[in-house]
């Protein structure tokens, strides 16, 4: 059966980090296969195993902690949808060049995965997402609580762009000119604001 071929490249972020910043998910995901291929025959074991462990839970199997942590792990690593997904591809082109398993990117991360100069690289925000925004805050500088023109509505990410802060309506708010020109890419603002409210 012909494969897949995955259209986007996946990013390996761990070559700009020297570490996989996705930490336990490397233990969740398989190693790729010498051939590249995943057997009907493997699919059906791998369904077999996951259901053995599922029949441990519900038969209340496990006599200790350590036990339900390594049954957990064995069926986020054994989850059938999972294996099916990748025997659609040539493991190969999903390889990990670090440690030899599925990059944890292909199973769990978005289509591309940021790095740090593709995240720098855009700062241009959807016309949909500003309008919630500007919604959201009742077209009011959230910094002087004055309300903005709308000629003069401008847009301020609270978890700074230049420190990996996302184009989210989250992460945006609705300052004026005068209050965006006096800010600064200090995640300081959000800390405080964090510390008055668990203090």
């Amino acid at each position: 059966m012909k494969k897949l071929k995955f259209k986007y490249s996946v990013c390996k972020p761990c070559w700009e980090l020297k570490y996989c910043p996705y930490g336990p998910s490397v233990e969740q995901s398989p190693l790729a296969f010498h051939d590249g291929q995943i057997s009907e025959e493997q699919l059906l074991e791998v369904e077999k195993r996951y259901q053995e462990v599922l029949d441990a839970f519900r038969k209340r199997h496990f006599k200790s902690e350590s036990e339900v942590l390594v049954a957990i792990n064995l069926l986020l690593y054994l989850h059938p949808a999972k294996w099916r997904r990748l025997s659609l591809y040539d493991t190969r082109e999903l390889e990990c060049g670090f440690f030899g398993h599925i990059c944890p990117v292909f199973l769990n991360g978005e289509l591309v995965t940021e790095t740090k100069e593709r995240r720098r690289s855009g700062r241009h925000i959807p016309r949909k997402i500003m309008l919630q925004v500007v919604r959201r805050d009742g077209q009011v500088c959230q910094v002087c609580r004055k309300n903005v023109p709308e000629q003069e509505i401008e847009f301020d990410h609270l978890i700074p762009h230049s420190k990996g802060g996302p184009v989210s309506v989250e992460n945006l708010r609705v300052l004026c000119r005068k209050c965006n020109s006096e800010k600064t890419d200090s995640l300081n603002e959000i800390l405080e604001a964090r510390q008055d409210e668990s203090g």
